[in-house]
């Protein structure tokens, strides 16, 4: 996060100095339009330190610059899948040499973090358009509506999958489900799935995951799209 811009000097010690004539902080906060943390803040430092410059910071100052940061991160916001190694050649080609830990520590600091791709087949338009139709008729439902919806999961952003085709090798099926309150149970599916191993799935794990997740006597399964 940025640092906020400092007060200049001068009206720092215009704040002491009404602080001196005995006005409080609400009267100083309302004549010269400063917030009354600050006015305490800079006060409690006059007090302590007699005076009202700024004093040398502690820590190691910041490696990478406000102009690096700004242009990283709407790079890693326009590309999901960028990497720390690409957005390193990226700031270099714009002559901001900094190093691949900077940059980590950087988008971590920034709740950019790092995430393995799923391996999932792209949806069809036939599977889009049931979203979307679904998103439209629910556009207005109140927030708590969605606290007893029961979700399989199943979505993905797309900019952040690698698609896959079925068949393509070995692979382990699973089948499970999510809700506002967080992840329901989990199930392995061994050979093939069909109508009988789905019932037998969710007469196993959905209303365990219902009890679990606390959803009320009227949740609702969210069909799949």
């Amino acid at each position: 996060m940025p640092r906020t811009k400092e007060l200049s000097e001068d009206l720092r010690l215009r704040i002491v100095d009404l602080h001196k004539a005995g006005k409080g902080y609400k009267s100083i906060s309302k004549s010269l339009a400063v917030h009354q943390s600050t006015i305490r803040q800079i006060v409690y430092k006059w007090r302590k330190f007699s005076t009202a410059a700024t004093l040398p910071r502690s820590g190691r100052p910041v490696k990478m610059t406000a102009r690096a940061q700004h242009r990283m991160l709407n790079e890693a916001k326009m590309n999901p899948r960028v990497s720390a190694k690409d957005l390193q050649k990226c700031l270099a080609s714009a002559n901001i040499p900094d190093s691949e830990s900077t940059i980590c520590k950087t988008l971590n600091k920034n709740e950019f973090h790092g995430r393995i791709q799923q391996r999932k087949p792209l949806l069809s338009k036939k599977n889009i358009a049931a979203r979307l139709k679904f998103a439209k008729e629910h556009l207005d439902v109140p927030q708590q509506y969605w606290q007893n919806i029961l979700k399989r999961g199943t979505a993905h952003q797309h900019q952040n999958l690698i698609p896959t085709v079925k068949y393509g090798g070995g692979r382990i099926m699973v089948w499970g489900c999510f809700a506002a309150s967080g992840p329901g149970r989990i199930s392995i599916i061994e050979g093939k799935m069909n109508s009988q191993v789905y019932q037998d799935i969710l007469q196993e794990n959905l209303r365990p995951s219902v009890h679990q997740l606390k959803l009320s006597r009227r949740w609702v399964l969210q069909p799949k799209a």
